[in-house]
């Protein structure tokens, strides 16, 4: 691909991320109570004042790592923003009364009384996120503190006893390993080990490992014990190849490793190295029914990028191929809607319809991902082929989300492609997904044109 489309995107890419910023400045910010609205419809206007835990984290974290790194977002009124979204958070986003000190809200009023909780990690997860990111601008070191002291909750809710998180234990209920939770603490991981050493960071890196297999088993799950094994590559009790689609082929059976990553387990592939399942049982195995075969393109991908980059920071060169290989071309080769275009939101991995009543929708965070793995995975690789990814993500991408008239991109479309919700922000979307696509692929794309003219 020439230097110049290259140049196209990165200009397409900084000129929509301006916009997009210049949007959530300008309707956002609830100047009375703090904290930020995220209801916005197409024009900018509020339809409701509520206040998600996730989404006030997400815009915090944001503004601070453009204004960390991006210089023409270090601007005063961009830490100000974040400053007030911060102590929006720290005032109001945890449950005083809900048995844990560290529990958070979900939905708050607009003056921040705790209207819903979830019993999940993720609004935890979100405020770790940006009081770690404001701890760095700020230099406050009660901030960063705080951030690792729930790190360390989650970890515990996660790894030791749920039971702090409110979810009774029912009879039938079987343990199921969701792979948004340990991709959730990875991304918090790198978040928190970026440019620090020390015992902290010493501390994470086995927490980072525990995440990476947890991941992975959302591939390995087929539990049979091979009697033979002809070559590297091949399960004979499935009868599948599982060749690389660039690399050469790694091993499967027994205690294995991809790269420092070591795995106790009996096959690397779940049906014959072609799917990645969303859920899985505690041990790794598929669950029966529709939960155990569904199958969430969008998910996967984000999940890919997460590992390439956890490989590329640990030298783990078989990670990341296994990153590229499975859990990009996987997902992308089955999701990619080859009639209308763009990336279906769920899938059976039998081929039944799923039970999701949104499963053929296109949605923004999906493509987003799909960018931001497949511009990453060329600027490491300089596979050709990844490039063409990207760049089929993109054009269905900036042809069908992205807003001219108003700013800012659509979020839900019609199998087809039309705009079905037409609002900016909602109880999911905020200024998160958009503008961190935009600024990594910007980042990236700077990379890539710094060296060819290098």
């Amino acid at each position: 691909m020439s230097v110049e489309k290259l140049q196209r995107y990165r200009e397409q890419m900084r000129t929509e991320l301006d916009k997009v910023v210049d949007f959530w400045q300008k309707y956002s910010h609830d100047t009375q109570y703090g904290g930020f609205f995220t209801c916005i419809g197409k024009d900018g206007k509020i339809y409701d004042e509520l206040k998600y835990v996730w989404l006030q984290g997400r815009q915090v974290w944001m503004y601070c790592r453009l204004y960390r790194t991006m210089e023409r977002f270090n601007k005063p009124e961009i830490l100000e923003a974040a400053k007030s979204g911060g102590a929006f958070l720290r005032r109001f986003a945890r449950i005083p009364n809900s048995g844990s000190p560290w529990k958070c809200a979900f939905c708050l009023t607009r003056d921040g009384k705790a209207l819903k909780v979830q019993r999940t990690i993720f609004s935890e997860c979100f405020y770790v996120m940006a009081m770690d990111e404001l701890a760095r601008v700020t230099g406050d070191k009660d901030m960063q503190a705080e951030a690792a002291q729930m790190m360390d909750q989650l970890v515990h809710w996660v790894r030791v006893d749920p039971s702090g998180l409110g979810k009774p234990q029912l009879s039938g209920d079987t343990p199921v390993c969701s792979m948004a939770v340990p991709m959730m603490l990875l991304c918090l991981v790198q978040q928190l080990t970026e440019a620090r050493s020390g015992e902290e960071v010493d501390k994470y890196r086995e927490v980072g490992g525990w995440c990476v297999k947890q991941i992975l088993q959302h591939l390995q799950v087929k539990n049979c014990r091979p009697t033979n094994m002809k070559q590297p590559g091949v399960c004979v009790c499935v009868s599948e190849p599982v060749w690389s689609v660039r690399w050469k082929p790694f091993a499967l059976f027994g205690a294995i490793s991809i790269g420092s990553i070591e795995l106790s387990m009996t096959v690397f592939v779940q049906r014959g190295g072609t799917a990645i399942l969303e859920s899985v049982s505690s041990e790794g195995k598929e669950l029966p029914g529709c939960e155990g075969r569904l199958q969430n393109p969008g998910h996967a991908l984000e999940a890919g990028w997460f590992l390439l980059q956890y490989g590329l920071e640990n030298g783990d060169q078989e990670l990341q191929r296994t990153a590229v290989d499975k859990f990009m071309e996987i997902p992308f080769l089955t999701g990619w809607d080859k009639e209308h275009g763009g990336l279906l939101y769920f899938l059976d991995v039998d081929g039944y319809c799923p039970t999701q009543l949104e499963w053929s929708m296109k949605l923004w965070w999906p493509h987003c991902e799909a960018l931001i793995a497949y511009l990453m995975a060329y600027s490491h690789t300089k596979e050709p082929a990844l490039l063409d990814r990207f760049s089929q993500v993109y054009d269905y991408t900036f042809s069908h989300f992205s807003d001219a008239e108003n700013g800012e991109w659509f979020g839900y479309l019609t199998q087809q492609g039309k705009v079905t919700l037409d609002f900016k922000g909602g109880p999911f979307k905020g200024f998160f997904h958009v503008p961190r696509c935009l600024y990594m692929c910007e980042k990236i794309l700077d990379s890539i044109l710094n060296k060819q003219e290098t």
